[in-house]
């Protein structure tokens, strides 16, 4: 596929943070649609957040035809990468720019020796834990305690209002595109 399908990836800068919170904020407008409007009235990412990540080169966008249209974010969590978040701007969903994306931040992960990346997510949402599923990841019976943390945090903000989740992939046999 040419570059104006799939896009280029490559780190973020600190320029493109106010373009990740707007991708943020579009990429929420889907879940209205199944009925879950209080996720797409979430903030995104503070501007300090995603310059934590940018700063600690963990952070990348997918650009096409020059313009920023998606990013992923990775955390360390229990001693693994952990999928903080990945988002595209729905006008270019359906390119697999996601797995894209989280393809890299799986060779980052290996480059690193990280043996797992972890995530949490919505179980029943199509683009949650059933795509995440498909990909490679699996449910973790026993999150570590960062990111039964995380989960914690998440009840607090509401979250659990529809079902969640951890799961994990092995990066070593992860499939990449």
């Amino acid at each position: 596929m040419s570059d104006s399908v799939t896009g280029v990836l490559r780190s973020a800068v600190a320029s493109d943070i106010e373009v990740m919170r707007g991708i943020e904020d579009r990429a929420g407008e889907p879940f209205d649609e199944v009925g879950m409007g209080a996720v797409a009235q979430d903030a995104p990412p503070t501007v300090d957040v995603l310059r934590e990540f940018i700063d600690a080169g963990r952070a990348w966008v997918c650009e096409v035809d020059g313009v920023v249209v998606a990013y992923v974010v990775v955390g360390i969590v229990d001693g693994n990468a952990h999928l903080e978040q990945v988002s595209v701007d729905p006008a270019f969903a359906h390119r697999r720019i996601g797995k894209r994306l989280i393809d890299h931040a799986m060779r980052w992960a290996a480059g690193e020796g990280f043996a797992t990346m972890t995530l949490t997510t919505f179980t029943e949402v199509a683009w949650n834990g059933p795509y995440y599923a498909r990909i490679g990841f699996r449910t973790l019976p026993n999150p570590g305690p960062q990111l039964r943390a995380i989960r914690a945090a998440e009840v607090e903000h509401g979250l659990d209002q529809w079902p969640r989740e951890c799961m994990g992939a092995h990066v070593a046999a992860w499939r990449f595109d």
